[in-house]
């Protein structure tokens, strides 16, 4: 009786277990499609860009009206921390008013954003969540409405955003939206009109 290769019989366990690690250490795919955006390039966003930040704003207030939105609508929270010097913020700000992206971000969060001045003010905020020191702005953080951070290991993705094309902005700004939930206010303004 002719004896079976044992390579393939090895390999087989060996194959599944890399998979699986594979599977396991791979960032999870978005749950939500990203919306195409109709520029190519961030040099055909509006100018002037947008000053996103208010300098004069109580964080705290901001942050804690966020996650009342989030929770009353069944979203998650995005905080958006940076400063209106900053080149990639306004270049951010200016990704999240475009019409093909503005109402995809209305739809899945709660946007705030937070003015951390030159990395020295509402540094709270971030320290909430397990942020201990910012590593550049925009620091974006999705958190879900009870407050559980998202992102950890890519909050600072976006803090060379001019490096990126728009639609990896977009796509990044996607891979954390959650899928919008029945019997919500995001999913009732989703519905089609009836007439």
């Amino acid at each position: 009786m002719p004896q079976k290769p044992l390579i393939p019989t090895l390999a087989a366990p060996a194959l599944l277990a890399a998979g699986l690690a594979l599977g396991l250490a791979a960032p999870a795919l978005a749950q939500v499609e990203a919306p195409k955006v109709g520029i190519t390039d961030l040099a055909q966003l509006t100018n002037p860009l947008p000053l996103p930040y208010d300098e004069t704003a109580d964080a705290e207030a901001a942050v804690a009206a966020a996650f009342a939105r989030a929770k009353a609508d069944g979203k998650r929270v995005l905080i958006d921390l940076g400063g209106n010097w900053c080149p990639d913020c306004r270049i951010l700000a200016g990704m999240m008013e475009l019409p093909e992206v503005k109402p995809f971000l209305e739809a899945h969060y709660a946007v705030v954003t937070v003015d951390v001045g030159r990395m020295n003010k509402n540094l709270q905020i971030p320290q909430r969540f397990g942020i201990e020191k910012l590593r550049g702005v925009p620091t974006v953080l999705v958190l879900e409405a009870d407050g559980t951070l998202v992102n950890k290991t890519d909050s600072a993705e976006l803090a060379d955003a001019r490096s990126k094309s728009p639609q990896a902005i977009v796509d990044w700004l996607a891979r954390y939206a959650a899928p919008v939930k029945a019997g919500t206010k995001a999913a009732a303004s989703k519905a089609p009109a009836k007439g």
